[in-house]
């Protein structure tokens, strides 16, 4: 992504003036506040590519740790109340910062004169697949061309070569598969051998025994037909979103493509399975993402936070987390101390992990609960979480890639049992109410526990394959997570 060249801060009141300052930022507008200091804090803010301050970066490498300039900057920051926002899994550092950007925006606006905002962006490895538009984020230009099909464009090509270093004869060989689509049964055998290098699956290891999921030892054309259906499944299910109507047969790439729920490969032999062996190697990337988000939330964000909190015992800190960023937002709490009582709210957004994460007792395995049972109970606060109808990525493919990770379903049916939080909320906490987003603007939220917001009412555009999972920059969710702090005006 390009950066952005000249960018202008203002400051008014307080006898600050205002400023202009030429300078180069990722994706930032016009910074602008009122009060002593404001020059000072937009100026930062305007370097840093977000129009609100005072703001910094917490930056944390795949095993969690924090760079230390980052760290220390964060504990520099003069707030009664801090936002800390992690970005999800599908995002570059650019889109991080534009991330941060657009939704920290109206909040200035919506506090109590007695609330001084800090503002966080957690930066944490992670990567972006570039044929996945973002609401109002890329303009003409900044996403793959049309008509690649499965090819990998330049940029993801990049991205994975610095996801996955060193592995640049592996990723050069499946990209050509992926852009010649060989008719070929052997094509997706050496494909899945490939793939299964990437993640470090030993093919003639079980993957229970290396802690993997199992669809990177099943059969190859048996897992990318079940991606492909799920593609098509996707496209027809946004067309309906969209349109009101079923979806029929449109050609892609030369290859007809038949969406609605019939045959994926009628018309084009193996080579249709092509979309779903893309996926397949997407999914390498989402259960790369998945352990790491945990890890980066466990033991970096959380221990940092811990420590934060025991320097500046008055702050109170406020997580915000989108996607697998909700999931380094919530495993953080593992980190906080019993009885402290600094994490002040938590709100998920789309957040890609299970709706028992939070319970006490799993409906199929009574004797377990959820990986993060009960943290719930470490947030002075209620632990919010959005959810959309419209978000395909978390409706479709993680009940799929959960499934095809081997783990039977058990009497509850896989997609009950297997149901992201950010599709349809918080499952099996006791007396956790279920509200609509006007509600919650309208009436606020409970002080403490779990709830559930349906947010469909403005999380609901996107394009293919994800639908609206990153449809999440709207002031109503701003406002939520105002609701959820109690920094209201």
């Amino acid at each position: 992504m390009a950066d952005i060249g000249m960018v202008v801060a203002s400051g008014e009141g307080g006898g600050s003036g205002g400023a202009v300052t030429a300078g180069v930022a990722a994706g930032v507008g016009v910074a602008a506040g009122v009060g002593p200091g404001v020059a000072v804090e937009s100026e930062v803010a305007v370097r840093s590519g977000v129009g609100v301050g005072p703001y910094a970066e917490l930056t944390f490498d795949a095993d969690g740790d924090v760079e230390r300039g980052t760290r220390e900057a964060v504990a520099r920051i003069e707030a009664t109340d801090l936002l800390v926002f992690a970005h999800g899994w599908n995002s570059d550092r650019s889109t991080s910062t534009r991330l941060y950007d657009r939704f920290f925006a109206p909040f200035p606006n919506l506090v109590g004169s007695g609330v001084r905002l800090g503002y966080v962006g957690v930066v944490w490895p992670s990567i972006r697949f570039s044929d996945e538009p973002i609401p109002d984020f890329d303009p003409p230009g900044a996403l793959a061309e049309p008509g690649l099909g499965t090819a990998l464009d330049p940029a993801t090509r990049r991205a994975l070569g610095e996801f996955w270093p060193d592995r640049d004869a592996e990723l050069d060989r499946i990209a050509e598969l992926l852009e010649e689509r060989p008719d070929s049964a052997a094509a997706f055998v050496e494909f899945g051998a490939l793939v299964r290098e990437l993640v470090g699956v030993d093919a003639v290891a079980t993957p229970a025994a290396l802690d993997v999921p199992a669809m990177f030892a099943r059969d190859v054309l048996e897992v990318c037909r079940a991606f492909t259906d799920a593609l098509a499944e996707a496209d027809a299910t946004l067309r309906r979103d969209a349109d009101g109507v079923e979806a029929g047969v449109e050609a892609e790439g030369g290859a007809e493509r038949v969406v609605g729920g019939a045959n994926p490969i009628l018309g084009g032999g193996l080579r249709a399975l092509w979309s779903g062996a893309k996926e397949v190697l997407r999914q390498a990337t989402y259960y790369q993402m998945k352990k790491r988000a945990g890890v980066v939330g466990e033991h970096g964000l959380g221990p940092v936070l811990a420590e934060l909190a025991h320097r500046r015992p008055a702050l109170r800190i406020h997580l915000i987390g989108h996607s697998f960023g909700a999931r380094v937002s919530a495993f953080s709490l593992r980190a906080v101390p019993d009885g402290s009582r600094y994490v002040k709210s938590l709100t998920l957004l789309q957040g890609a992990f299970s709706h028992y994460a939070f319970t006490d007792r799993l409906p199929h395995d009574g004797d377990r609960g959820g990986a993060l049972r009960g943290l719930q109970r470490r947030v002075d606060g209620p632990v919010v979480a959005c959810h959309s109808p419209y978000d395909t990525s978390l409706r479709l493919f993680y009940p799929l890639a959960s499934r095809m990770a081997g783990d039977s379903a058990g009497l509850l049916g896989f997609d009950e049992r297997w149901g992201a939080i950010g599709h349809d909320g918080v499952r099996a906490v006791p007396d956790t109410p279920r509200l609509s987003l006007d509600t919650v603007l309208r009436g606020g939220l409970p002080g403490a526990g779990c709830v559930s917001v349906d947010a469909g009412s403005v999380v609901r555009r996107g394009g293919a394959p994800s639908g609206a999972h990153s449809d999440i920059c709207h002031e109503e969710l701003a406002r939520v997570v105002v609701a959820a702090g109690r920094m209201g005006r």
